[in-house]
């Protein structure tokens, strides 16, 4: 299937880039998301037609994200959780858990931003977490994870 992009898309492409990917994948992700659009000629005129408009609408959104990535930058969330003596948690700290404690602080992110690179914490410390706000806007905090009292 070929389509349109209304956004760039990682791995993919970007505004405007006519791509060919799996049926499933445009039909199922792309598309609902509003990413994406067939590539038909009706289409590819309008995109055409609109492309400064979806540009200025993209640009906005990384400044909105940009301007969130300076307000989180080197922030330090923690966040306290049952252990045992030996430093490791009964449970585990995921990115929900970390993702809640950042909106309970004021910030609007959500699980699906936080990326932890070696899965969910699972011992007391400081952990470095990346929360990517945008394809392009990725920051990087500590997760100080200490032992409930």
């Amino acid at each position: 299937m070929q389509i349109i992009l209304l956004e760039k898309v990682g791995n993919l492409g970007n505004l405007g880039d006519i791509v060919k990917v799996k049926d499933g994948y445009g039909r199922n992700f792309l598309i609902p998301q509003g990413k994406a659009k067939r590539a038909t000629e009706a289409n590819k005129a309008e995109i055409a037609a609109r492309r400064a408009e979806l540009e200025k609408q993209q640009a906005a959104i990384l400044v909105a994200a940009q301007a969130r990535g300076e307000k989180l930058a080197a922030f330090v969330v923690t966040i306290a959780q049952k252990a045992g003596v030996d430093g490791r948690l009964f449970g585990s700290v995921t990115n929900g858990d970390i993702a809640d404690s950042l909106t309970s602080q004021g910030f609007e992110v959500t699980k699906a931003l936080v990326r932890l690179p070696n899965g969910p914490l699972k011992t007391i410390g400081d952990h470095a977490v990346t929360i990517a706000l945008h394809h392009d806007v990725v920051v990087d905090i500590t997760v100080t994870v200490v032992a409930e009292a």
